[in-house]
């Protein structure tokens, strides 16, 4: 079993910087890819980064350099780091673990970015 705990989300308002970050645990798994996803009301949920365990990294195309994903060396912490945020990113951010024994989910944590 794989457990991913999100933390970080805050009331912002637009331009601000926020840093997520997702803690990861468990027993016997291997990360095979590590990612943020995001889901606003009534939309759809979208993938906002994911990082490989080859160092491949991938944003969505709203993304146009704000933010980085990033781990730490044991990859046991999963970070966001986001610059410039916009109303538009307001949004449940889940963190997303992709490993040998399953696909994992956190609970997510709100962004609210608003004047």
């Amino acid at each position: 079993q794989v457990r991913l705990v999100e933390s970080g989300g805050a009331l912002v308002q637009p331009g601000s910087s926020l840093r997520l970050s997702c803690v990861v645990s468990g027993e016997e798994f291997t990360l095979y890819s590590v990612g943020w996803y995001r889901q606003a009301p009534g939309n759809e949920r979208e993938l906002v980064a994911i990082l490989t365990s080859r160092g491949a990294i991938t944003y969505g195309d709203f993304v146009k350099g704000r933010f980085t994903i990033s781990t730490d060396r044991a990859w046991n912490t999963v970070y966001l780091e986001m610059n410039n945020v916009k109303p538009e990113d307001t949004a449940v951010y889940y963190c997303h673990g992709n490993t040998d024994v399953g696909l994992y989910w956190g609970q997510g944590t709100q962004v609210t970015v608003t004047s």
